[in-house]
């Protein structure tokens, strides 16, 4: 079972566009939202609980249909698919006779109990910054688990990426071993939300670039990265349609820096009530972020998802290479589009439709200008809200309108070029900049 021990994005954070974010780095396909149970009366076993939640365990180790944490999540990662491990206590399939030892192991140096490397997939170079005290409590947790008897299918990973044995040197380039180091100039606060964030949060995972064999690019943490997930629905005619096909396509996790490109205009009370309600006044979640926050980061305290929030704002403002600047025929036709298409609500001047008390409610809108979805160095997040539309996990009277895709909208125009330069003319107007967009972007999204 050991080899199918996976990562997940708790705090993949901020997103903007028509209430969109993005989540987990080597994708999943969604797996159901679940409340933890009350609280349980040991006091370790009850802060392992919490923290298993910041890491959103139950996500990756729960598939579609199946038993909570008992696995089998298939995560399709460009170097094949992993399936997520049973950590259930089940003695046989889970991690019932796991010690606590091997535990740590596993967290700290991607090791399973019998010796062997574990994918990267699940993020170890992560949890490695999680202190025993935090390991020892998870560990608590977990043996809690009822045992279900499941083992989950063998990865289909192709060669040489099945060659278990490469992975130490993969860990000798990438995993740097150890616990949190808080840092002595900053504040409690501050070392809490690093710790979060660098730690059982491992925004790292999705946020920042990988290199060809799969390890984030340090000098660029935090300023962007590309994951497959499951788009499980899109909105047409303001319904909300299911997919009929397995449609596991690229995703792009936003800048969370304070670039202007990034979260420079968030303030951190716009980040933690992101956080802890999926909603803001810039954006809501929808698609994989919503699962995150709706099984994670809405259950963490409200000093926790402040503590995030201060660390990411003080985060010094870093961007990716503009290498595909639009062109002018590209740009004017995309200003056609976006005024034909979206220029009723989102208005000329991209500022959008706040929810106001004499607003239009068919109309109100988040803004477009300054948005971390629209500027993501890769576009794939912007492309599919286009093509498939957006809507908020939770319909309420907050929610921002359902908005709707145009994956069905070619007789009136909406081809891939179209598609294309109306997601080049929005991240390029009103002060957002952000690489161009081609048509072979959006084809590889449908």
């Amino acid at each position: 079972m050991h080899d199918r021990l996976r990562q997940t994005c708790v705090a993949a954070v901020a997103a903007g566009l028509f209430g969109f974010a993005g989540s987990p780095a080597f994708a999943q396909d969604a797996a159901p939202a679940s409340a933890p149970a009350a609280a349980p009366a040991d006091p370790l076993v009850a802060k392992g609980q919490y923290l298993a939640t910041a890491g959103d365990c139950i996500s990756c180790h729960t598939r579609p249909g199946g038993d909570e944490f008992a696995g089998g999540l298939p995560l399709k990662t460009p170097f094949g698919t992993i399936y997520t491990a049973n950590i259930t206590a089940d003695k046989e399939t889970g991690i019932g006779n796991w010690t606590e030892e091997q535990f740590r192991k596993a967290m700290r140096e991607g090791v399973a109990d019998d010796g062997d490397h574990l994918y990267p997939a699940f993020p170890y170079t992560a949890y490695t910054k999680v202190t025993d005290e935090d390991i020892s409590a998870i560990y608590a947790y977990l043996k809690t688990l009822k045992p279900v008897k499941y083992n989950p299918p063998a990865n289909e990973m192709s060669f040489p990426y099945s060659q278990r044995y490469l992975l130490g040197a993969w860990n000798a380039m990438f995993l740097t071993k150890g616990p949190y180091k808080p840092e002595p100039g900053q504040s409690e606060e501050w070392n809490r939300g690093a710790y979060l964030v660098q730690g059982l949060g491992h925004c790292g995972a999705c946020h920042t670039p990988r290199g060809m064999l799969g390890g984030e690019k340090a000098s660029l943490a935090l300023t962007g990265g590309t994951y497959n997930d499951g788009i499980l629905d899109s909105v047409h005619e303001q319904e909300i349609v299911k997919q009929d096909k397995d449609m596991v396509r690229p995703w792009s996790a936003v800048n969370l820096t304070s670039s202007p490109q990034g979260l420079n205009a968030w303030s951190v009370e716009e980040i933690a009530a992101y956080l802890k309600t999926g909603h803001n006044a810039r954006a809501g979640a929808y698609g994989p972020m919503a699962q995150v926050v709706t099984n994670s980061t809405s259950k963490l305290t409200d000093a926790d998802t402040k503590a995030i929030a201060v660390y990411l704002k003080s985060l010094p403002a870093a961007t990716q290479s503009d290498d595909k600047a639009p062109s002018p025929d590209q740009m004017q036709k995309g200003e056609i589009a976006y005024t034909v298409r979206c220029g009723d609500c989102h208005l000329p001047t991209g500022l959008g439709s706040p929810q106001t008390a004499d607003a239009d409610p068919t109309k109100v809108s988040p803004p477009l200008v300054a948005n971390a979805v629209v500027q993501a160095h890769d576009a794939a997040t912007l492309i599919n809200t286009i093509l498939y539309g957006a809507h908020e996990d939770v319909l309420n009277d907050k929610a921002w309108p359902k908005m709707p895709g145009f994956e069905l909208d070619f007789g009136l125009g909406m081809d891939d070029e179209t598609v294309a330069a109306l997601a080049t003319y929005v991240r390029n107007s009103w002060g957002n900049k952000a690489p161009a967009v081609d048509a072979k972007d959006v084809a590889k999204q449908r």
